[in-house]
């Protein structure tokens, strides 16, 4: 190998629960309708985990990183870091990257978890990269892994936030390499944490005493809430914005980039997002229809999906761009 210049993603693994949720089946636990769901969302069906089964957002992560080693050709003993993003961790603390190191039986390697929920893969990405350029590791893990569907409230009161989410995990193997052509490229990242309570769960948390209430439970504050005109307003704001920002950083055009991989929160912010960018229908992939918004999960699902589906080819140069609760959004370029 020669002069190392950068990072790239070597393999990618999923993991689906097997469970079906369709529309039609929460429209027997709350006031809803397919069609009212899909309006809205573009969402048709997700994924949950089994209720009572004990699988959680590491036991999905572990089964997605066994199949990126396998694309990958990478053996688990040659893993010297382990990444993995989430807002759904098995437990409030310790968090789920020792957990998955354990499970799979890896030496007493690096462990980090990070939470920038929708955005935590993207997030996630850059800190591999940083870490690979810097020649501190050489084999990176990152999961991004939600169980969330142990979370929601499955009445009427919480139909706009339960309709959106399903369960699942992404995993890549992340890479030196000395190829221009096939590499991170750059990546752009934000927050504006005057937004954090438009999307949040307020309890349990420890700026109360004590941390979880009977009238905290009774008043449902450990359920998500989302105040979502003010959600959907900025995340069509500053996802367009971030592209042209790694673009501009770069020198390219919206022409140059063959696929746009973004965040699957909502099709029909998607679709805004699509129609700023002036980008055809054949440089944008959406598979929220299917699997709803898996958060962490979400982009490296999408990018197995459209890998499987064709839309990718080696030197392709793809944008990943996300928005989620914090506020957090980025983008970032790769050449697959």
């Amino acid at each position: 190998m020669g002069q190392m210049i950068g990072s790239r993603i070597w393999g990618v693994g999923t993991a689906i629960p097997d469970r079906v949720v369709t529309n039609h089946d929460l429209a027997t636990m709350m006031e809803t309708s397919d069609e009212w769901i899909v309006e809205r969302t573009g969402i048709r069906e997700r994924h949950w985990v089994e209720d009572g089964s004990g699988v959680g957002a590491s036991d999905l992560g572990v089964q997605a990183a066994y199949k990126a080693l396998d694309m990958a050709g990478v053996k688990k003993e040659e893993i010297d870091l382990i990444i993995f993003a989430t807002l759904s961790p098995d437990h409030d603390f310790p968090g789920c990257a020792p957990i998955v190191q354990t499970k799979m039986g890896l030496a007493p390697i690096a462990c980090l978890d990070i939470r920038q929920q929708c955005t935590g893969f993207v997030y996630g990405l850059s800190v591999a990269d940083a870490f690979i350029k810097a020649g501190a590791y050489k084999r990176i893990l990152l999961i991004g892994g939600e169980v969330h569907s142990a979370g929601l409230d499955r009445t009427t009161k919480g139909r706009d936030v339960t309709v959106l989410f399903g369960d699942a995990a992404g995993a890549v193997i992340v890479g030196p390499t000395d190829d221009p052509e096939r590499r991170i490229v750059s990546y752009h990242l934000h927050a504006d944490g005057a937004g954090a309570l438009d999307l949040c769960v307020e309890r349990p948390g420890c700026v109360a005493t004590p941390r979880f209430s009977r009238q905290d439970f009774e008043e449902g504050k450990h359920f998500p809430k989302m105040n979502g005109k003010k959600v959907f307003r900025n995340a069509v704001t500053r996802m367009p914005e971030v592209v042209f920002e790694a673009l501009l950083a770069n020198g390219l055009n919206i022409s140059d980039i063959k696929l746009v991989l973004p965040h699957q929160a909502n099709l029909r912010i998607n679709e805004k997002v699509q129609q700023l960018l002036g980008l055809p229908d054949d440089k944008i992939f959406n598979n929220i229809q299917k699997f709803g918004n898996t958060t962490a999960a979400t982009i490296p699902l999408l990018m197995s999906d459209a890998l499987a589906a064709g839309r990718i080819q080696p030197k392709d140069l793809l944008c990943l761009v996300a928005f989620g609760a914090g506020y957090t959004w980025g983008s970032l370029l790769l050449r697959w």
